[in-house]
């Protein structure tokens, strides 16, 4: 049993390890297209670059895209240091950094509430006050 319970958690720490890739898009100077499709998708060095950065810059030409893989620190200090020239006119550049799986790929939409969502705090009641009724007295 102890045997059991010992491989269980050396597995458990093993894949831990694992959850410190992350996936980000990677492009330089893509023009149009914000490179956000699988065939830029890359596998980040492990323990290293921890964050994904994307940058975009406003050209004469138009709006050019860079997404990479990026240690926290220097995707922190370069956010921070361009702050100033992120004004979205032209020559601008902002730096953005994030540290989920693609967050520098297309902004996502927000959900729109389904009618279940709307109807959750009825089901909730109903949940609660339904097995009461057995114990209400009948008239």
């Amino acid at each position: 049993m102890r045997l059991l319970v010992f491989a269980t958690l050396c597995g458990v720490l093993l894949d831990a390890g694992d959850a410190l890739q992350i996936q980000c898009y990677q492009c330089e100077e893509m023009k149009h297209n914000d490179c956000s499709t699988p065939e830029y998708i890359v596998n980040c060095t492990v323990n290293v670059q921890d964050m994904c950065q994307k940058e975009v810059l406003v050209k004469p030409d138009g709006i050019h895209y860079r997404k990479s893989c990026a240690s926290s620190g220097a995707c922190l200090i370069a956010s921070s240091g361009y702050q100033q020239f992120c004004t979205g006119r032209l020559n601008s550049v902002c730096i953005s950094c994030c540290n989920t799986p693609l967050c520098n790929g297309p902004r996502r939409k927000r959900p729109v509430p389904s009618a279940a969502m709307s109807n959750r705090p009825l089901l909730l009641s109903l949940a609660f006050v339904l097995p009461l009724l057995p114990l209400l007295p009948v008239t």
